[in-house]
């Protein structure tokens, strides 16, 4: 799916732990990483893996999420929002996944209500007083920007705003699945790194975005899409997905000065794969990535890292990779924090499993 659009952001935030999107994007430009070895399994059980996390994965009632929920969402509360001209789009790899392990594994029935993603959602609806023109989506790694392209298709066809949001936590489920891909292990994730091996680190987040038309603010000008079909975790080794998502969007893009917020997982062939194909698409644009410090935020990382980013295109200071290090799979991948003041675009990426792609051009104009 490609779009050309012309859709301002009205309003954007994140949390993560960190703290909002200016403390995360503070953290990130000092260089500092948010990741602890946590155990697997929650209560101590479990080996120990690189997590960024509020707190410690346990089975509270409500669950722990909800309560970061509200403090990001609190900007936008109230029935005007969920209505037919201000509709509500919510993303999430996981959702309530947390609820039903705890209820499935440890029988707690007081978990059931948060448990499955229409209930999830539901309690956060009643908590925020909004209406209930609510979608939902869920595409692992892409789910944010499949919402954001939602949002901008409703206001293409008459919607005043829209709201986007998104959320993932982490739960032993969660944790477990990535861990028996053997990718979540002991090691903390060097994305980019031309290494021996390669990791990844979770993370908690949310986030949202207040899209509109027309008016003064931050842009996203082009959207795109592609979905490889390739294998049900692995991206085509010939990096064909790396260059397709990006490929309708090259008219846009031409003649602007742009920086790369690249997926940059910590994976060896997903890295590779992505870091060399955009070097060889935008061999001068700076290439970065962060879930080096704040871990893989999953379905949200498209809404996280965005509103990161726009903070740095506001301040003219773009985090580096952190956590990583030379030798780097291509030139243009950047370690340290670095000056983007002529900078006139961000070029926002995410992948995800079975070679899923997604790509948005924020623009100061």
């Amino acid at each position: 799916m490609f779009a050309e659009c012309d859709i301002t952001i009205d309003r954007c935030d994140c949390i993560t732990p960190f703290g909002d999107g200016s403390a995360t994007w503070r953290a990130l430009c000092e260089g500092r990483s948010n990741l602890r070895m946590e155990p697997l399994l929650g209560h101590g059980d479990g080996d120990t893996v690189p997590i960024s996390l509020f707190g410690h994965m346990e089975p509270v009632t409500p669950p722990r999420w909800m309560r970061h929920v509200r403090q990001t969402l609190a900007p936008v509360t109230g029935a005007e929002w969920g209505r037919s001209k201000t509709p509500i789009f919510i993303s999430s790899s996981n959702f309530g996944v947390d609820s039903l392990f705890y209820y499935r594994h440890e029988q707690r029935l007081e978990q059931l209500p948060y448990a499955v993603p229409h209930d999830s959602v539901e309690q956060i609806r009643r908590e925020l007083g909004w209406s209930r023109n609510i979608s939902l989506f869920s595409h692992a790694c892409v789910s944010a920007h499949i919402a954001i392209l939602a949002a901008s298709a409703a206001l293409e066809a008459g919607a005043e705003k829209a709201l986007v949001a998104s959320y993932d936590f982490i739960s032993p489920f969660v944790a477990g699945g990535f861990h028996s891909l053997k990718i979540l292990n002991g090691a903390l994730p060097r994305p980019f790194h031309a290494g021996e091996t390669g990791s990844i680190a979770l993370g908690e987040g949310a986030g949202y975005l207040i899209l509109k038309k027309g008016g003064r603010g931050l842009r996203i000008r082009s959207q795109s899409t592609w979905n490889e079909m390739h294998h049900f975790t692995a991206n085509n080794p010939d990096g064909s997905g790396f260059e397709n998502v990006v490929g309708p969007m090259m008219p846009m893009l031409s003649g602007r000065k742009l920086w790369i917020k690249g997926h940059g997982t910590g994976t060896l062939d997903a890295g590779r794969l992505e870091a060399t194909s955009l070097e060889r698409l935008f061999p001068q644009a700076p290439l970065t990535g962060w879930k080096g410090s704040i871990g893989h935020t999953l379905g949200s990382c498209g809404i996280v890292e965005l509103a990161i980013a726009a903070r740095a295109m506001e301040e003219g200071r773009v985090p580096g990779t952190v956590g990583s290090g030379a030798p780097f799979f291509a030139g243009n991948v950047v370690a340290e924090t670095f000056d983007a003041a002529s900078c006139d675009t961000a070029l926002i990426l995410s992948n995800a499993f079975g070679g899923a792609h997604a790509a948005l051009a924020l623009c100061h104009d």
